[in-house]
């Protein structure tokens, strides 16, 4: 069997719905350190692939050339909600570059929270690009390209010079030519690479650890690890179950949720990847998982451990707001 039981949703006395899937943890050396479920299980981890594709805008010395704070490395590993303080930096972005949002290949949306939509709504506003979750990401390809002296139109090809440098950085970290990996398009109009679940925990482990051959290369992972722990609601929204795991555990684990239920974990510390899949690609129980490997890994004690999958995975609750039931983490207890 791929898949194993990993989470249960409970309604009072009895269980409702049950999330299978893997959850690998592998070190910089390209070892499996364990795994529940089949690590040969291929599928895309989406979103789980922006601290990658940030290298580039490091590397390449264009975040550098426009005056890039760290606050805009988070934002471009982020899939974030569109709060305020996370659409000032995409504007922000494009005027460092004197483009519009015209220039973003993501499609117009609007932010993530009720509340933000509503007032945006009422003020005679409506979809708009700089409130898609991957403006930040695209900006980073905007800027490698003009760093590159390549065109901005046309960035989402899989030939332009801004994704063949994300090409490569993802091959050295991958341990081989990711150009042999089945390939697809992604919600947000860019490429997407579909890749095993322990082929990205090993790419993360040599992320985590900045196991790369070049300086510059390794300089650029450091200041993305940097980013990301300084600031973490910027990789999602303020107070959400990514910047909970990031806080929680002071910075030593760095988190990347993905679309369909994948999320990925650095642990830079201990040259460590980790990398979980809900195979139904449901966002409920994934965090819950990390939580759960975290203290499996000894990162967080066993109270410290349930403490956070109870933060991450809320209870179950009923349209006036009580507590009906719960999500239960049922990790087995080895590999």
């Amino acid at each position: 069997m791929s898949f194993v039981r990993l989470a249960e949703v409970w309604r009072g006395p009895a269980v409702e719905s049950v999330h299978h899937g893997v959850a690998v943890i592998a070190d910089a050396a390209g070892r499996i350190v364990q795994a529940w479920g089949d690590p040969g299980f291929v599928t895309f981890p989406r979103s789980s692939l922006k601290p990658f594709q940030a290298i580039g805008l490091v590397e390449s010395g264009a975040a550098d050339a426009l005056g890039l704070s760290p606050e805009h490395l988070a934002l471009a590993c982020a899939s974030h909600r569109a709060e305020d303080f996370q659409v000032s930096l995409v504007r922000d972005w494009l005027g460092r570059m004197e483009l519009t949002e015209a220039a973003l290949v993501c499609g117009p949306d609007l932010p993530r929270d009720a509340r933000d939509q509503a007032a945006l709504l009422r003020g005679g506003g409506g979809p708009a690009r700089v409130f898609h979750n991957c403006s930040g990401k695209h900006c980073g390809f905007l800027a490698v390209a003009r760093r590159l002296g390549a065109p901005t139109a046309g960035y989402d090809d899989p030939a332009h010079p801004a994704q063949r440098l994300y090409l490569d950085a993802l091959s050295e970290l991958l341990g081989r030519d990711a150009a042999g990996l089945a390939r697809g398009v992604d919600g947000c109009g860019l490429p997407a690479f579909a890749l095993s679940v322990g082929d990205m925990a090993r790419a993360a482990a040599r992320h985590a650890a900045a196991a790369v051959a070049a300086e510059a290369r390794r300089d650029a992972i450091r200041r993305i690890h940097a980013a990301m722990r300084a600031h973490p609601d910027h990789l999602s929204g303020r107070d959400q179950p990514t910047s909970r795991i990031i806080r929680a555990t002071q910075g030593r684990v760095l988190v990347k949720g993905g679309a369909e239920g994948f999320v990925l974990a650095l642990v830079p510390d201990r040259g460590l990847g980790i990398a979980v899949k809900i195979a139904d690609g449901a966002s409920r129980a994934k965090m819950g998982v990390l939580a759960a490997l975290l203290g499996r890994l000894g990162l967080l004690d066993a109270a410290e451990a349930e403490a956070l999958c109870g933060a991450v995975e809320p209870p179950v609750l009923d349209s006036n707001g009580r507590a009906v039931g719960r999500i239960a983490i049922t990790l087995p207890p080895t590999a």
